[in-house]
């Protein structure tokens, strides 16, 4: 766990990833691009998705294109997996574990904040249903910066609009990918695994904690453990 007694109580903005962090729907997104590869005889195991998606951010579409599958085909691939995983999260529950409760406790302590790769219309359709966005007073989605994670540019991005010093800030992520963003960023970050995530390499963490819950005891100066 990274930091002394006063680390909390020098912090004043909390920066969350979103999917895995806030909302479980990282395996609709990796069922969605499963479908749509399979369709075209292509396996996308856990395995990869982890190693594409949430370890380097590449996604799998040229894994179509080795097979020499056509751009307006690949195209048309990746609109009906948007569309399938809109389909997805209109019928799974959303919220991970404390989470609501946990941002209840953060409110009025910290500034908070969404720092996410999702596109807008997805991010836009979760958080209908999560209940959860009057908490942050800013959320920054893909189409609000150039490069995605593990750039750093996202939390550079929020840093400077939210005005906070970055050692004043804390992310907390579920990635490799975010972690490597975070820590680019020169912010403290800790990491709370998701079912896909665990089992990632996350030395570089100035903490890994259990789950959202264990976040919230460690800034109230309580063991996360």
């Amino acid at each position: 766990m990274r930091g002394d007694e006063g680390f909390a109580s020098r912090l004043v903005a909390i920066l969350f990833d979103n999917d895995g962090v806030l909302v479980d729907t990282e395996g609709y997104y990796f069922q969605a691009n499963r479908e749509a590869l399979a369709r075209f005889g292509v396996t996308l195991d856990r395995e990869a998705y982890v190693e594409l998606f949430l370890r380097d951010s590449r996604g799998a579409w040229d894994r179509l294109r080795a097979r020499g599958v056509a751009e307006r085909e690949i195209e048309a691939a990746r609109a009906a997996r948007d569309r399938r995983y809109e389909e997805l999260l209109g019928a799974g529950d959303l919220l991970m574990p404390g989470v609501a409760a946990g941002l209840e406790a953060l409110e009025g302590r910290f500034r908070l904040a969404i720092v996410t790769s999702s596109e807008p219309a997805p991010f836009a359709a979760v958080h209908a249903r999560a209940g959860i966005l009057q908490h942050f007073e800013l959320a920054l989605t893909r189409e609000q910066y150039d490069k995605a994670k593990p750039d750093p540019e996202p939390y550079l991005c929020a840093v400077r609009l939210l005005g906070v010093p970055p050692e004043r800030c804390l992310v907390v992520e579920d990635s490799e990918r975010g972690l490597r963003a975070a820590k680019a960023a020169g912010l403290a970050c800790w990491v709370v695994p998701s079912e896909l995530t665990r089992g990632g390499r996350f030395e570089d963490a100035d903490a890994v904690l259990e789950d959202f819950g264990a976040v919230v005891r460690a800034l109230a100066g309580t063991n996360p453990r």
